[in-house]
């Protein structure tokens, strides 16, 4: 598509929290807090003629490799979240993008997110065929700590298998990214998700995982801190790494 004469280089969007987007407790998951991530650098894409349709029309699409989430305060039921984002570096196959959270002009959520473009053919990167200098690129940080590497150590306990199902898979034909998170989550102590007690995660993703892919949960805790990681065939795909208030 054209670039939209609506496109602005920081970009925002209301969302109101209905019950499916809450836990129990009526806070905001963290799942779905993700996936208002996606949406919103989705949308953006899209009004910047950078999309994932106009991307297809060279074989490219944008994955997601890195991201840090530093969360002061979720949102709950009803809620009315703004969400603000706006690209920090864009260049060749790779891009920073950093999203911002506020409830009542109050900031909540910081998310720092680094991309690369893959072609959808030979599932490398490639460096950005379309044109993007229309994007005036922001300095700002959303976060305190920048995307990193997470470190795995050696004291990882198996806790569970995942079978990919046809439920998992996105446009890109792979395991969303967001569903690596539910699958961690899902083996956490509930009370500690219901009580808000996540200060802060960091992503890895890499490698994919797609249709009928088997893979292992593998899990370890030191203080304030929890570090997964979801390998197949003894490769890890995917690493999460949760600080505990």
């Amino acid at each position: 598509m054209p670039i939209s004469p609506n496109f602005t280089s920081i970009y925002e969007q209301e969302f109101e929290l209905s019950f499916l987007n809450c836990y129990p407790n009526g806070l905001l998951k963290y799942t779905d807090l993700c996936n208002f991530i996606q949406i919103v650098a989705g949308n953006h894409a899209d009004l910047g003629g950078i999309s994932y349709s106009d991307m297809q029309t060279k074989n490219q699409a944008w994955v997601v490799s890195r991201m840090r989430l530093e969360i002061a305060k979720l949102p709950k039921w009803r809620d009315k979240v703004v969400v603000k984002t706006w690209i920090k570096t864009l260049e060749n196959s790779r891009s920073i993008r950093c999203v911002e959270f506020y409830l009542n002009e109050e900031k909540i959520i910081g998310c720092e997110t680094f991309w690369v473009v893959i072609n959808t053919k030979t599932r490398k990167p490639d460096s950005l065929v379309l044109p993007h200098n229309h994007f005036e690129k922001f300095k700002s940080d959303a976060t305190q700590k920048n995307t990193d590497k997470i470190t795995i150590g050696s004291d990882l306990n198996v806790v569970g298998n995942k079978k990919v199902l046809f439920s998992d898979l996105d446009v890109v034909n792979h395991a969303n990214n967001v569903k690596y998170l539910e699958w961690c989550l899902d083996f956490e102590n509930p009370k500690n998700l219901l009580l808000s007690k996540v200060k802060a995660f960091d992503m890895n993703f890499m490698r994919e995982l797609n249709l009928n892919d088997e893979a292992e949960i593998s899990k370890s805790s030191i203080e304030n801190e929890s570090v997964f990681t979801i390998s197949k065939e003894d490769k890890i795909a995917y690493a999460l790494k949760i600080e505990w208030k």
